[in-house]
This record gives structure tokens, sequence and C-alpha cells, in this order.
């Protein structure tokens, strides 16, 4: 008897796939975007737009679940980090007295990643708010060269840090999800 779930997906075209390129809503038609920070933005929206598919139409108990253990790793965790992540790139913008922790200490952004909808829901929640809000703070800085914050960090600094942390747990959240119900793809 194995416990691990069956592999499959969506796709028909090309079976290793999350969806099909024409069904796939990260593909857009024509050329890429025009400048550096339009560039980063984009790569950001594609990124953050993987890990929502990666966590579409999985029950409270499926995004809480520990797939790999000892990690406390959850995709419902991986959201409410991105969450507390946000945030703290806010504080890092700022020259004012940092925000405070949304989850509290160290871990608690996993370890509170508990199966019910009204944490989830919160997830989700607290994951726009920080997302729009450091979203909005650097849409007011035209030059991508720019240092801010007390540690005069560059806007275009920020931005790649931005999209590598997305980055990094996208490949967390396919492991996580191909654990949880056996779904893969790019």
């Amino acid at each position: 008897m194995n416990d691990q779930p069956a592999r499959w997906t969506r796709a028909t075209v090309y079976p290793d796939m999350w969806a099909d390129p024409d069904d796939d809503p990260r593909n857009k038609d024509g050329s890429g975007p025009d400048g550096e920070f339009a560039t980063l933005e984009d790569f950001l929206t594609g990124y953050r737009m993987t890990l929502r598919m990666k966590c579409e139409g999985l029950d409270p108990e499926q995004l809480a679940r520990r797939s790999v253990p000892p990690s406390t790793m959850s995709l419902l965790g991986l959201v409410r980090h991105l969450a507390e992540v946000e945030r703290d790139w806010r504080n890092w913008i700022s020259d004012g007295d940092p925000l405070p922790k949304l989850y509290g200490e160290r871990d608690a952004d996993f370890d509170g990643a508990v199966a019910e909808q009204a944490v989830v829901d919160a997830a989700y929640v607290d994951l726009e708010r920080e997302q729009a809000a450091v979203d909005a703070a650097l849409a007011e800085y035209e030059d991508l060269g720019e240092r801010v914050g007390k540690d005069k960090i560059a806007i275009r600094e920020l931005m790649v840090h931005r999209i590598e942390e997305y980055a990094r747990h996208c490949g967390h959240a396919d492991l996580l999800r191909e654990c949880v119900d056996g779904r893969v793809g790019q």
C-alpha cells in the first residue's frame, strides 16, 4: 500500500505541464513589456500568479498539509510567509519605525498555517494587502538606482530580490502540490 498520490495534470498537449499553453493565464499575446521596471514587474506578476495557481482547487486541510516532514512548510504557510516578507520589504523602503510582524515570532507564518477556512481567507487577504502596499510604495520611484530606507537599498535590488523570493517559493510549491494530490506542472 502506498500513500503517494498518482501524478496527474490538466494539460492535454504536454503531460508534464500545469496547463496547456493556450489555457495558461501567464501566457500573453504580443511582445514583452517595455522598460526595465515594467519587465521586473511582469516577472514578479508571473510568479505571484504561479503561486496562486499551485494553491487553487485545494481545501484548507490540503493547503495546510506539511508534505515533506520534518519541514513545517505548506502551501498555506508559503502564502502567509510571502505576506510577511512583503511587509518586511515595505519596512526596507521606509525610514520610519518598522511595521509589526503579521504572524508573530520566527516561523509563526508556517507554524500558524492551520487547516481552517478563516486562516486561509485571512492569508490571502494579508498577501493581497501587503503586495498592493509594496507595489504602491515602489511606484513612487522612477529611478531604479535610487536608494531608499535606512539601509539605502536600491529599488532595482529590491525588485530582483522580490522576484527571487517568489521564484524560489514557487519551486517549493511545485513539490508541495505534487505531494498533496500528485498534480505536476511547469
